[in-house]
């Protein structure tokens, strides 16, 4: 299964918080960056971040996004705009300091 246009553009709609959130479509499905660091993804219709220890406090669901590919987090709460914006903070943040 692939990432429907009218997930991908919802999802885009509700990361309207942040700014400087870019896409790559991969396969069917799209890769997410935040300031040009790769956060995560939509994958099969699902919003996933890469795990790092600062988005461990919110105790997300672990999900494969393709076969062969390391675990990450699923955001399943995508309607809520607030929270989906402090996750990629604290994301974004766990990553950048690896860079």
């Amino acid at each position: 299964m692939t990432t429907t246009k009218d997930y991908k553009d919802f999802i885009l709609e509700q990361l309207d918080l942040l700014d400087s959130i870019t896409y790559k479509p991969m396969m069917g499905e799209y890769l997410l960056y935040y300031n040009n660091i790769l956060f995560g993804g939509i994958y099969d219709d699902r919003l996933l971040v890469k795990k790092v220890n600062n988005n461990e406090k919110y105790h997300l669901e672990e999900a494969i996004p393709y076969n062969g590919a390391k675990p990450m987090y699923l955001i399943s709460d995508v309607d809520n705009k607030e929270l989906i914006r402090e996750i990629i903070t604290d994301t974004y943040n766990g990553l950048k300091n690896t860079n």
